[in-house]
């Protein structure tokens, strides 16, 4: 019999294996839906659980049947605005704070006693940003420091200027950004493992007993001649995990205001939740960033299906 072959844990296509540089992540692709004019949200990952629905996909090989299938929660308290960023030449020239912020947004960025008034015109810029602030208070997680990033907005800067300027002293909800039956994007951090060695970092081979200098170390690092140089390519030990990391083409079941009773260790899920149908990256309580999909797959799609 053969010996079993793997492939090497960590691809190339993520290379440096650098952490990332803040607990929740940054966007740079966003897709543009002509039905949404918000394009991202946040919440919190809450934990899993297993649901049942009925496949009425036209082509699917169990049409018609029932599937279980698992899904995660995400705990989405309303987001608020933080500031309007306004873009020249994809640069930031400007940038106008709401004047109405809650306490707690001191716990993370030093709010200025001086505050712009809001522009009269916007024709001489090119984009119109908002940065929000989330309300961990109102969750079970039990902090009150609110994470703040960059949301984008459908439309021309003057579409822009106006919908930001009817809902600046409002909540943005959840159920304003997506709806139940389409496909999102999921960008999170994932799970930091501190430092491991290479045979769990990269999934080397184990070496024969007898073996000097360690079992779980690798061979040779680089190669013997002067000057001495390591090899990016080798397998060697160092940090594993807290990477930013992108899950595509995640499917929202459902959009609920239902109670649900706590969770592990997460708490009473007191705000609107979602049910996204598979895992996403990231540890319980992690914040976990939900944009359009930039390129959604047509074999996934399907009308919001009845849960069992």
């Amino acid at each position: 019999m053969g010996r079993p072959v793997s492939p090497r844990h960590g691809s190339m296509q993520f290379w440096p294996r650098t952490r990332a540089q803040r607990p929740y992540a940054r966007i740079n692709a966003w897709a543009k839906p002509k039905d949404s004019k918000i394009l991202g949200f946040a919440g919190y990952k809450a934990g899993m659980t297993t649901v049942q629905f009925l496949d009425t996909r036209k082509n699917s090989p169990t049409k018609n049947e029932t599937l279980s299938v698992p899904c995660t929660i995400i705990e989405c308290p309303p987001l608020k605005i933080f500031s309007l960023r306004f873009y020249k030449y994809n640069k930031v020239v400007s940038e106008t704070i709401n004047p109405k912020l809650d306490k707690e947004v001191e716990r993370k960025i030093i709010v200025p006693k001086k505050v712009k008034h809001l522009p009269t015109s916007v024709g001489e810029y090119d984009e119109l940003r908002i940065n929000v602030y989330t309300q961990p208070k109102l969750t079970g997680i039990g902090k009150k420091k609110p994470e703040l990033f960059e949301l984008r907005i459908n439309g021309n800067v003057q579409e822009q200027f106006d919908y930001v300027k009817s809902i600046l002293d409002k909540e943005i909800k959840v159920e304003d950004v997506f709806k139940a039956g389409q496909l999102v994007d999921a960008h999170s951090i994932t799970t930091g493992k501190g430092y491991q060695g290479p045979v769990k970092r990269f999934g080397i081979r184990l070496k024969h007993h007898k073996s000097e200098k360690g079992q779980r170390r690798p061979g040779v690092l680089s190669a013997w001649g002067r000057p001495l140089q390591l090899m990016y390519r080798a397998a060697y030990g160092s940090k594993m995990g807290f990477h930013m990391r992108t899950d595509y083409n995640k499917y929202l079941f459902k959009i609920s205001n239902d109670e649900l009773k706590p969770i592990t260790n997460y708490g009473v899920v007191k705000n609107t939740y979602l049910l996204v149908k598979g895992s996403v990256p990231g540890p319980q309580n992690r914040l976990i960033t939900l944009v359009n999909a930039i390129r959604p797959s047509k074999r996934l799609q399907m009308a919001a299906p009845e849960l069992k």
